[in-house]
């Protein structure tokens, strides 16, 4: 296959941001959002990912779904950062649906997720992302995470999707090695950015070019930096920061995302309000596993000296 030109946009850390609701559950918190926001582009990072699987898509109503990805792109952009809009769905026509919403609302990119439920053949992935690259002119970054899904991308099909000019990036959550380096391999010039904090440093070094972080809620800037040394060769540099966040991302996981992360928030003075059910508060085990890793991480005092948290 011919060498792909990669979409440098699509470099570096992305943090996917958690949705703020009001205290009750029962609204969006634009002021919080715009917040976030701005906390992301104060720690360097490159975007964000609005409406995803740690911004509680799942419960978002429609009219929620269009405020927030309008406002993510309004704030995102006069920020200079880079806006991926969550667009995925085990329905292929909603997908396509999701995608050109995106498209309309001036995200710079829809993030795609496997199909979850129905779980299709590869031949049915296939279908289903080609569709949404060929209805929709706007970049699409494939959401390979088989643990929430059930469903794998394989290299082969990634292959055979990378084909298509608007499928620029993979978002790989599989935590193997073997498939980041299969994807890379067969399809030079993907922008592969590691969808889990513990492989970032691993991807990278394999030809990644990033990550769409859970941690850069808590830890923007340092995320920002691992990436950073990492696109920049200084390998001694990125490991430090890696060793340094890690027993953070081991904890943020113990309940199931994004309940860490909002406790962790909390923490900090930066209460993104209620999750949303099914989703319920971590239990406090969980908070004191999360304090006691912030803590190690040294994420209190570097917070406080960005002059935000509590």
């Amino acid at each position: 296959m011919m060498e792909n030109v990669r979409d440098d946009r699509f470099t570096g850390a992305f943090t996917a941001i958690v949705t703020p609701f009001t205290a009750d559950g029962a609204g969006l918190d634009m002021a919080r959002l715009d917040a976030q926001i701005a906390r992301q582009a104060a720690g360097g990072t490159t975007g964000i990912v609005v409406a995803g699987t740690t911004g509680e898509s799942p419960t978002l109503s429609d009219g929620e779904y269009l405020a927030l990805v309008r406002r993510a792109v309004e704030v995102g952009k006069a920020h200079d950062l880079v806006v991926v809009a969550g667009t995925g769905s085990n329905s292929t026509a909603h997908a396509v649906e999701l995608q050109r919403i995106a498209l309309d609302l001036g995200a710079d990119a829809g993030l795609s997720v496997n199909p979850y439920y129905n779980k299709p053949t590869p031949e049915g992935l296939y279908a289903h992302f080609a569709t949404v690259a060929e209805k929709v002119e706007l970049p699409l970054m494939l959401y390979n995470i088989p643990g929430r899904t059930g469903v794998a991308l394989t290299p082969q099909t990634v292959e055979r999707l990378f084909e298509n000019p608007w499928v620029v990036s993979i978002k790989e959550a599989t935590g193997s090695t073997d498939s980041a380096s299969e994807i890379l391999a067969r399809c030079p010039g993907i922008s592969l950015l590691s969808g889990d904090d513990g492989m970032t440093l691993a991807f990278m070094a394999l030809g990644g070019v990033g990550c769409v972080s859970v941690v850069g809620n808590v830890a923007p800037g340092r995320t920002a930096a691992l990436c950073r040394a990492m696109l920049e060769g200084d390998t001694a540099a990125a490991r430090d920061l890696h060793y340094e966040l890690y027993f953070l991302s081991k904890a943020l996981f113990v309940e199931t995302n994004p309940i860490g992360v909002k406790a962790a928030l909390a923490m900090l003075g930066l209460d993104s309000g209620a999750l949303r059910l099914p989703m319920t508060d971590a239990s406090e085990t969980t908070r004191a596993t999360l304090r006691t890793a912030m803590e190690r991480a040294g994420v209190f005092e570097a917070e406080k000296a960005l002059g935000i948290g509590g």
